[in-house]
């Protein structure tokens, strides 16, 4: 099923739509501002433009959704005022309404036009139009012609870098769909694993739709309540894991039942073998070293003497099961499913390459570091502790393409074992509650971490 579905490219008609799709939600109240609009119409007017649709075509796919999306946030407003305003996201972000209040008080019938170039303010401002009973002739002009230069504004730079992007790169030939797929799901598994986090945190849409929800089966309602320690359900680890687990089942089946690698992986690596140069080689080198068991262990020997000062050996025990638990299941899943490497260095001989244990460990490294610094932080805040961590990990784990040693697959499967460990282990943490952690002298850690992590990468051989 996955080799179909590569396999398959979107029709003209399917690109058309879905640039007006993006387009609406762009526009559409409240909606735009939780979807990354610029990235998504980027992406799609560039595989429009490598497919060479018409231009004018596109651009009016654009500007209809853009119409539409106004119109119809225009109308709410116009039609539901006091609907709208009491229900979420606003009940718990009256700021937005705010912004967007001033915004029109301040260039009144103009604040329509202007308001579509400007970001912050984009989605909300036909609403506040709605609201504030603007004559619908009125409003239908300013929605037309800012639509109009939005449109081609928004659309030609990633058609222009449809166009021309195959023949500035010298790209090898049958790898675009490499570069889309992996380029989709980092953006994809960012924006679940930020955004998506914060959603099913207490405060959460997510979360709270589902404890409404509960409120009113009373079978279910014994359950919530045991679950909830200090108020709150730990619904994102139990949706993590209960994800997770299904995830890495179905993928580990897919990736032991096809015949040699996967046709996504060939195209990986041909896209990596095109890349690679001497730096990306030595850098590639290092973070394989930081990586491994010695890397790892000067990673969070820092982190570990400062536990045991403090004498919290609850958290210390978590982060020893952790580390322990993803190396005992990489090596079991490399001796029963015996996958070859691409490539096998001698400092890897007998070693078999599915599951990436360099990815998984980092995942779990940088995921349960993000969750116990996020744990401490205001809510608005922690979506960016677990951007971070992604950042981190995503060279770690592209590294091992470079250096040639695992597939594609091999890393999608060790991120997702990763994430199933890190669920584990903060659903132990959150069974009981815990005295909060000491203010951490991060200054002092990361200076000894990097100073550990430097002697082991310049004077010890990868292992």
């Amino acid at each position: 099923m996955a080799d179909t579905l590569f396999a398959l490219s979107l029709s003209p008609a399917m690109l058309l739509l879905m640039v007006a799709l993006i387009s609406l939600l762009e526009s559409l109240a409240l909606v735009g501002l939780l979807v990354p609009g610029v990235v998504l119409i980027t992406a799609a007017a560039s595989l429009a433009g490598h497919e060479a649709i018409a231009l004018p075509w596109l651009t009016g796919a654009a500007l209809l959704g853009a119409i539409l999306g106004d119109s119809i946030s225009y109308l709410l407003g116009y039609h539901h005022r006091e609907q709208v305003t009491n229900r979420w996201p606003l009940s718990i972000h009256p700021e937005w309404l705010e912004r967007g209040v001033l915004f029109f008080e301040r260039y009144g019938i103009h604040s329509v036009f202007i308001g579509r170039f400007v970001g912050p303010v984009r989605p909300i401002i036909p609403l506040i139009a709605g609201m504030m009973r603007m004559p619908k002739r009125t409003f239908l002009w300013a929605n037309i012609t800012s639509a109009a230069l939005w449109a081609p504004a928004y659309v030609l730079p990633g058609y222009l870098l449809g166009r021309t992007w195959q023949q500035h790169l010298n790209l090898p030939q049958n790898i675009e769909t490499a570069i889309i797929t992996l380029g989709a799901s980092i953006v994809v598994l960012a924006v679940v694993f930020s955004w998506g986090r914060a959603q099913v945190g207490r405060h959460g849409f997510i979360y709270l739709a589902t404890a409404r929800l509960i409120r009113r089966v009373p079978f279910m309602r014994r359950s919530w309540l045991s679950m909830s320690l200090n108020d709150e359900v730990p619904l994102a680890s139990l949706l993590l894991f209960v994800i997770t687990l299904a995830s890495v089942s179905a993928w580990t089946l897919l990736v032991m039942n096809h015949q040699g690698p996967l046709a996504i992986d060939l195209q990986a690596q041909r896209l990596f073998s095109w890349l690679t140069n001497e730096p990306l080689q030595l850098v590639s080198l290092s973070l394989a070293k930081i990586g491994d068991s010695l890397g790892v262990t000067a990673l969070l020997l820092p982190l570990a003497v400062w536990l045991i000062h403090h004498k919290r050996m609850d958290a210390l025990s978590h982060w020893a099961f952790a580390i322990g638990g993803v190396a005992l299941l990489n090596t079991m899943g490399k001796m029963v499913f015996g996958r070859v490497r691409p490539e096998t260095p001698d400092y890897l001989a007998g070693s078999f390459s599915y599951p990436s244990a360099h990815t998984s460990t980092a995942v779990v490294v940088a995921g349960l570091a993000a969750a116990f610094i996020a744990a401490g932080l205001h809510r608005k805040q922690r979506v960016w502790v677990y951007w971070l961590a992604i950042i981190l990990v995503t060279p770690m784990a592209l590294s091992r393409l470079i250096l040639g040693v695992h597939w594609l697959s091999d890393l999608i499967g060790g991120a997702l074992l990763g994430l199933l460990v890190c669920a584990l282990v903060r659903l132990n943490w959150q069974r009981s509650v815990r005295t909060p952690l000491p203010r951490c002298p991060w200054g002092r850690l990361i200076a000894a971490t990097i100073v550990l992590v430097g002697l082991r990468v310049i004077l010890l051989p990868p292992v």
